[in-house]
């Protein structure tokens, strides 16, 4: 009777393990907070904006962070200004044309030069950043703070674990086709982009295993 009990608890351990890892994380936000800022600093103006319309999924495994591949997409019609004569400037056809090119993603292949202590990871990941007609491949510095239980602590009433990512990094908009050339005494031709947001893993398991 004990061997089977053992063998029980082993098998439960196991199965547990094998939804575990790796683990899907979901970036749509239910409380819309996860947000992608971006600073341009001219001679005469900085500009400043955010986008909060940020989708996409990571796969990512706690035992095996070079594993993790993933693509996060960010809404163009999101993106956002205080000003709202260059907030409309900003959608035209002249600039993101949010009509035509509805998103901007940063899909990521590998990570590289991974350094883990406990739960976070900073790697240099490497993958394609698509901006209206172009995609060029980059390398991002990241942060990956992995939150093994905390779901539920962020959204009530929804067991699972979360994946915190952090990143920031510098493009041009020459680079991107976005007015390259045009009014860079107002608007720098590089763009910081900072980008603070959390995915979550839901965990839903049989009924035999909760028990």
């Amino acid at each position: 009777m004990k061997n089977k009990l053992i063998t029980l608890i082993a098998s439960l351990a196991l199965a547990r393990s094998a939804f575990a890892a790796p683990e899907t994380f979901d970036f749509k936000d239910p409380k819309s907070v996860n947000t992608a800022l971006f600073h341009l600093d001219a001679p005469l103006e900085s500009v400043n904006g955010s986008a909060n319309g940020i989708t996409g999924s990571v796969t990512f495994d706690p035992d095996k962070p070079g594993d993790t591949k993933g693509k996060i997409v960010v809404s163009t019609a999101s993106l956002t200004v205080p000003n709202s004569m260059m907030n409309g400037h900003l959608h035209s056809d002249k600039w993101m044309d949010a009509a035509k090119y509805p998103e901007l993603s940063f899909d990521v292949k590998e990570l590289k030069n991974l350094k883990t202590a406990g739960d976070v990871t900073t790697a240099d990941a490497v993958g394609t950043f698509a901006c209206k007609d172009v995609s060029k491949e980059l390398t991002v510095p990241v942060k990956l703070t992995y939150l093994k239980d905390k779901l539920a602590q962020r959204v009530p009433n929804m067991k699972g674990d979360l994946l915190v990512i952090r990143a920031n990094f510098k493009i041009k908009r020459s680079e991107f086709n976005i007015n390259p050339g045009q009014y860079e005494d107002k608007v720098s031709d590089e763009i910081e982009l900072t980008l603070s947001i959390a995915g979550a893993s839901p965990k839903e398991f049989p009924d035999m295993l909760r028990r």
